[in-house]
Formats: C-alpha cells, structure tokens, sequence
C-alpha cells in the first residue's frame, strides 16, 4: 500500500523558516519522483518543488527559487521540502505527491514535462498547512 505522509506545516512569521516531511512508503523509490504541491483558499493546486529520486535531479517554481530547498533521504523514505525567507504569500496547504516517471518515460513523457502537472501524480498526501503572518 502506498502512503504518503506530509508533516511539518504550522504558523511563522515572514522571513521565517519551516521544513515540510513527506514519509514515503509503498513504492520502488527508484522509479518515482516526489513533488510538492500546494493550494491556497480560492486558488489551485500549484507546484511548488520536485525531486528525482533516482539521481536526485531538483526542480523549483519560479516563487520559490533561492528559498526554498527540496532534498531527500533514500534510506528513510523521506523527503524534506526546507522552506526559507517566508512571505505571506506562502500561505497555503502543502501536499506531497509520487509520479512514476519510470513508466512515463517509456512513452516520452520527461519529468521535466510533468512536473507540474497535478493530474500526472499517481499518489497524493494528506495536506499540511504553512501559514506565514505578516
């Protein structure tokens, strides 16, 4: 059975720090890549970061880039999403999700492509909500 775990989420100030898990299990780590997501009230579902579990190939929206930091550890199934420099634009409630890009690639479908494409991931988290005060 496939699980998803995501933890970390709670209330900081702007300019403040928090680091998201998502405990994996379930699932041959080689073949899927993680990403998350998140979604604001009113708004949808966006793409925040993603990781390559493979080889570790890391990919960040443009928002997010130079402060927020996606990682992962193999051994314990757990992928950290460390979030810096916090606006209240951040907002939101973060999901992580697996994409089996093993299987895509057989039919050219890239991750680089994918990556954030909500209906592409195959498995989904519960959500965790940042909230980030002014």
């Amino acid at each position: 059975e496939v699980q998803l775990q995501a933890s970390g989420g709670g209330l900081v100030q702007a300019g403040g720090s928090l680091r998201l898990s998502c405990a994996a299990s379930g699932f041959p780590f080689k073949d899927y890549a993680i990403g998350w997501f998140r979604q604001a009230p009113g708004k949808e579902r966006e793409g925040v970061s993603c990781i390559m579990l493979y080889d570790g190939t890391t990919y960040y929206t443009d928002s997010v880039k130079g402060r927020f930091t996606i990682s992962s550890d193999n051994a314990e199934g757990t992928v950290y999403l460390q979030m810096g420099s916090l606006k209240p634009e951040d907002t939101a409630v973060y999901y992580c999700a697996a994409v089996d890009v093993y299987t895509r690639a057989a039919y050219g479908m890239s991750l680089d492509r994918i990556k954030w494409t909500v209906n592409e991931y195959d498995y989904w988290g519960q959500g965790t909500l940042v909230t980030v005060s002014s």
